[in-house]
C-alpha cells in the first residue's frame, strides 16, 4: 500500500509548503516496510543492484514441528521388543548398509545424496521451533530475542539483489505458538524474514493503475528531495536519495513474485514434489498441513536471490496412532524431500545450496497405550543434503533401543554451524551487534561437523 495522508500546513520562511504526513509503506519486503528499507544497513553492490557474486549459496530447512520419531524414519530397530520396534520394516538404500523405513523408498535409492544423523543430541525439551531456528533455547535470555539463523545470514552477507529478501519463512502459522518459526530478535526489523502471505503478498500486486501512481510518487519524491535540500530537513534525512531509489526497485521488482508463481514453474518438475494435502492429520486446520509445493517455492527463491529459507511440513507430534498418522505423513515428505533435492541437482545447486530437515526433538523408545511415542530429548535425527557436503552416509548411532546417543553425539549447533560455513561464513570471525553494542558470535561453543565438510 502505498498512502500519502495530510493537507498543506504553514510554510517555512522561504514559503515552501510541506504535508503533514509521508508514508510509503505497508510492503513488508524481507520484513521491512519502506521506512525501515531506507535505514536498513547496505551491503555492496555492483550498479545492476546485485551484489559482486554472480551466484549465492543458500539454505533451505525444512522445520518438521512436534518432533519426528527417529525409530520410525532412520534409525529403526528391528531386533528391540515389540513395544520398542514398531510396525515399520527397514530397507536396503543406494548406499550399502544403510536402512531406513519403508515408507521412503525414494530416499532410499538416493541415498548417496543425503547424509542422516542419527545422535542429535542438545534439546532443551521445548515444544518450540526455537533450537533449530536459533540454535538457542526456548525461553533464551538473550537481550531482545536470539536472531533466526537466516537474519543473521542477513546481516553478516546483506541481500543478493536490492529487490530480493536475504532471508523468507514459508511456514504455516500454527496453533501451537512456539512452533511458529522466529523473526530477527535483536537484529531488529531489518533482518525479518519475508512472509509472502496475506496482506504481505497482495501489497505486491501491481493492480490497475498502479505504474502511473508509483511514477507519481517518484515525482512527489523528487519534489520533496528538492524542499529537502532546501530547509534544515536535510541536516535529518541525509542520504535519502539512493535508499528511495532501493525502496522503489523494491516496490516495481518483479523478481520476487514470479518466483512465487508456481504456474511459471514447468508442471513435470510441479508434478514431482506430489499434491499439497490440507487434511493428512486431523488436526492439519489448525495450520499442521502438509504444503510440498513450498518446498518447490523455497527453491524458486532461492534462484530469485534469497539466501536462507524456512519452511515448516506436518506435525509430528504423534502421542496416538503414531503408526497410522507415519503411513499418511512419510510418504508425503519422502517424495516432496526427494524431489527438492532432485531439483537441485538438475539445476546445477546441489553444490550451492544445502537443504536440512529436523525436528526440536526425537520420541519415546517405547510405545505408549494409545499406540503413540511421547517427547523425547535425549536423541533425535536430522536429514541433510547438499551444500557441497559429503553425503551418502550416516552420522553416529543410537543404542539398542534407541534411546540416547552411543557413537559420535552431534548438537543442533554443530549442524547451524555446518550451513553457516556452507554459506561461506566464518563463523570464527563472523560477528554481529547486540542491543548493547557488543559483538556475538553467530553460533557459540561449536564447529562445524568435520564429516560433512571434510
Amino acid at each position: 500500500m502505498l498512502t500519502l495522508n495530510g493537507s498543506r500546513l504553514s510554510s517555512f520562511c522561504d514559503r515552501a509548503t510541506r504535508r503533514s504526513f509521508l508514508q510509503i509503506g505497508g510492503l513488508f519486503l524481507g520484513g521491512m516496510t519502506l521506512p525501515r528499507l531506507l535505514h536498513a544497513e547496505q551491503s555492496p553492490r555492483t550498479s545492476e543492484g546485485r551484489s559482486s557474486a554472480s551466484r549465492h549459496r543458500g539454505v533451505i530447512m525444512i522445520y518438521m514441528p512436534g518432533g519426528p520419531p527417529h525409530q520410525d524414519m532412520y534409525d529403526l530397530k528391528p531386533e528391540a521388543p515389540v513395544d520398542v520396534r514398531g510396525e515399520f520394516d527397514p530397507i536396503a538404500t543406494s548406499v550399502p548398509g544403510i536402512e531406513i523405513c519403508e515408507l521412503m523408498p525414494r530416499l532410499a535409492q538416493r541415498m548417496e545424496r543425503f547424509s542422516i544423523i542419527r545422535s542429535l543430541v542438545g534439546s532443551d525439551g521445548a515444544h518450540a521451533s526455537t533450537l533449530c531456528v536459533t540454535g538457542a533455547p526456548y525461553g533464551n535470555k538473550v537481550q531482545g530475542g536470539a536472531p533466526h539463523f537466516g537474519s543473521h545470514v542477513s546481516a553478516v552477507q546483506g541481500q543478493t539483489h536490492r529487490a530480493v529478501p536475504a532471508v523468507a519463512d514459508l511456514s504455516e502459522i500454527m496453533q501451537h505458538t512456539p512452533y511458529n518459526i522466529g523473526g530477527p530478535g535483536f537484529l531488529g526489523s531489518a533482518h525479518q524474514p519475508f512472509r509472502p502471505d496475506g496482506e504481505t503478498r497482495a501489497n505486491m500486486l501491481l493492480h490497475e493503475g498502479l505504474t502511473q501512481r508509483m511514477d507519481d510518487r517518484r515525482a512527489l519524491l523528487t519534489s520533496f528531495d528538492q524542499f529537502r535540500r532546501e530547509t534544515d530537513a536535510r541536516r535529518t534525512l541525509g542520504g535519502l536519495e539512493t535508499q528511495v531509489e532501493q525502496a522503489l526497485d523494491v516496490l516495481t521488482s518483479s523478481r520476487v513474485m514470479e518466483a512465487l508463481d508456481l504456474d511459471r514453474e514447468d508442471p513435470k518438475v510441479r508434478a514431482s514434489y506430489g499434491k499439497d494435502d490440507e487434511k493428512i492429520l486431523p488436526y492439519s486446520y489448525l495450520g499442521y498441513r502438509a504444503l510440498v509445493s513450498r518446498f518447490l517455492v523455497a527453491r524458486r527463491l532461492i534462484e530469485a536471490g534469497v539466501r536462507c529459507v524456512t519452511v515448516s511440513f506436518a506435525d509430528f507430534d504423534w502421542h496416538g496412532a503414531n503408526f497410522a498418522h507415519g503411513r499418511k505423513v512419510l510418504p508425503v515428505f519422502d517424495q516432496a524431500i526427494t524431489a527438492l533435492v532432485d531439483d537441485l541437482h538438475d539445476r546445477g545447486l546441489s553444490d550451492d545450496v544445502s537443504v536440512v530437515a529436523w525436528g526440536e526433538f526425537g520420541r519415546t523408545p517405547r510405545i505408549n497405550p494409545a499406540a503413540g511415542r511421547d517427547h523425547w530429548p535425549q536423541v533425535s535425527c536430522a536429514l541433510l543434503a547438499g551444500g557441497g557436503m559429503k553425503t551418502g552416509q550416516v552420522i553416529g548411532s543410537t543404542n539398542r533401543l534407541g534411546e540416547a546417543a552411543q557413537t559420535r553425539p552431534v548438537h543442533y549447533g554443530e549442524v547451524l554451524a555446518t550451513l553457516y560455513h556452507n554459506l561461506g561464513i566464518d563463523i570464527d570471525t563472523a560477528t554481529v551487534r547486540d542491543p548493547s553494542g557488543r559483538p556475538r558470535y553467530l553460533i557459540d561453543g561449536h564447529r562445524p561437523i568435520p564429516e560433512l565438510i571434510g
